[in-house]
């Protein structure tokens, strides 16, 4: 089990043991997963990140990738994915442990570590797909340890006006402080822009709430809602200690999440790593935009450890204003004709 999780998530790290042990899991994956070892035959070490072996995000949607000697439990689907197929990546069980360490400290990091209920913009047949689970939901979950207890607000699948407000009246009314979690554009729908019952509204009033999101921008992009748009809707005429928090995350790089801070930029918790590659040469860039491979040190199961994704960002160098430690970059947007995913915040 990977020592790097023994201290919180924007802790200083040791770089050589984050290598050694991204190593460690490439050659594990390397001997018990032969579809990987197909595509990195001759693959032997690394003297650096950069020489670390990646898969492209597009090759999730064809090969299931497992590797021997793990217990596999369930099939991890992505959401909102406008091609043909959808990403599937293999769980097992001691991943999930690590994944769920992970999740829980930078959520905490993020949202802080009171145990409140948890309202989640999505409907309870999400979770009865027997042996698969969404991204949407997976990251719901990822909530679970810090809530008291768990509602569903969507009466309807993925129908944001089919709100249970009767629901949120019933927290409320034995509850100073909530949280709810909704994928983006979601959240928008059914709560920023929402014509909100004005029982529901007065009973909100000076309440904290914290929201979070993930899941992508492309469609208030398209519907030219801001970030400001959206934090000044749902924070309207609440408690001044009420928050959003926004993530980028990917279904294969589950456990790992990518805050967005008070600076602007996104924080790289001290078991991952991030790099930005030229989309013509694949050679890395420092301060320049480009494609983002994403590592982890988390999945015994299956080898999504380093996954070259279509997202372009830069990284960002000097101390970040926020306090946190380790590296950050600043997410940009999508490779020209990439397909847009639902799991990713862009």
């Amino acid at each position: 089990m990977t020592v790097l999780l023994d201290d919180p998530p924007f802790a200083p790290r040791d770089d050589r043991r984050f290598l050694d042990e991204m190593i460690a899991l490439t050659e594990h994956h390397l001997r018990g997963c032969e579809p990987y070892r197909r595509i990195w035959p001759r693959w032997r070490t690394a003297e650096s990140v950069e020489d670390l072996p990646f898969l492209h995000v597009g090759v999730f949607k064809n090969v299931l990738f497992q590797t021997e000697g793990a217990v596999h439990q369930r099939t991890l689907r992505s959401s909102g994915t406008s091609g043909a197929g959808a990403s599937r990546i293999v769980l097992d069980e001691a991943s999930s442990a690590l994944q769920s360490r992970s999740s829980l400290a930078i959520l905490t990091d993020l949202a802080g570590p009171e145990r409140v209920p948890l309202l989640v913009l999505d409907h309870p047949g999400s979770l009865r797909v027997r042996g698969e689970i969404g991204a949407r939901v997976a990251a719901a979950m990822s909530l679970k340890p810090l809530a008291t207890e768990m509602s569903f607000l969507l009466a309807e699948p993925d129908d944001p006006a089919s709100m249970k407000w009767d629901v949120v009246m019933d927290v409320l009314a034995g509850h100073e402080h909530i949280r709810v979690y909704g994928f983006t554009s979601i959240l928008w729908l059914a709560w920023g822009a929402a014509a909100i019952p004005d029982d529901v509204r007065s009973a909100m009033r000076g309440r904290r709430i914290d929201f979070v999101h993930s899941g992508g921008w492309k469609k208030l992009e398209e519907a030219k809602v801001t970030r400001d748009q959206l934090d000044n809707a749902l924070l309207a005429d609440l408690a001044e200690t009420a928050r959003v928090v926004d993530y980028y995350g990917l279904v294969e790089q589950i456990g790992v999440i990518y805050p967005l801070c008070s600076a602007g930029v996104r924080h790289v918790p001290r078991w991952a790593d991030v790099l930005v590659r030229d989309p013509f040469t694949l050679s890395t860039l420092e301060d320049e935009p480009g494609m983002l491979q994403l590592m982890n040190v988390l999945p015994i199961g299956a080898p999504y450890h380093s996954v070259l994704t279509e997202d372009l960002g830069r990284t960002v160098g000097g101390a970040c204003p926020c306090g946190r430690a380790g590296k950050r970059f600043e997410l940009i947007g999508r490779v020209p004709k990439a397909e847009t995913r639902g799991c990713a915040n862009v």
